[in-house]
């Protein structure tokens, strides 16, 4: 399986980044293909609502920024994970500019699946990001929920916690 993982963490080593790789790393193990993209090291504005991409642009955005590069991603990909810290009860800025440029696609064509992957320093922190991902990815893009998976405070790299992640990866169908 195609999988797309837009990582929403603007820390190279960070907790966020941790998680992926225990995930990714089993996954690849089990046959799936994995793409992972730093949203924060790519140069992605915000939606500028103009419709250009529904009504002149046949899925196409009208901003020329790195997003062009993760559409083609995104088309392919059959599972999507969104991994981001949260630091203000959602995710991160940066993650949620790639999550709106979505729209121009309105639903990617061979999406089924999606995981949610969120750390924090704090607990009971993350529901808007619970919220926006079953909202917009379960439910509007009908999409599978393969699993969502938080880790805070002490939780952050621990072997239990990342051996959660591995097993995820080595299970996925």
């Amino acid at each position: 399986m195609k999988i797309l993982v837009l990582n929403g963490s603007p820390r190279q080593s960070g907790n966020t980044v941790a998680m992926i790789d225990a995930f990714s790393q089993e996954a690849v193990k089990n046959g799936h293909e994995i793409t992972i993209v730093d949203v924060c090291r790519k140069k992605i504005g915000g939606c500028l609502a103009c419709e250009y991409c529904h009504k002149k642009g046949n899925g196409q955005c009208i901003q020329k920024d790195d997003m062009q590069e993760i559409y083609p991603i995104i088309d392919a990909a059959e599972m999507i994970v969104l991994a981001s810290p949260v630091y203000y009860h959602s995710f991160t800025g940066q993650l949620q500019c790639a999550i709106n440029r979505i729209y121009a696609l309105d639903k990617p064509k061979n999406l089924k699946k999606a995981a949610l992957i969120l750390s924090s320093g704090s607990d009971d922190v993350y529901g808007g990001a619970i919220y926006e991902y079953e909202k917009s990815f379960l439910e509007y893009l009908k999409l599978e929920n393969t699993g969502i998976f938080t880790a805070f405070g002490k939780q952050n790299k621990s072997p239990e916690k990342l051996n959660e992640l591995r097993e995820f990866g080595r299970n996925l169908r």
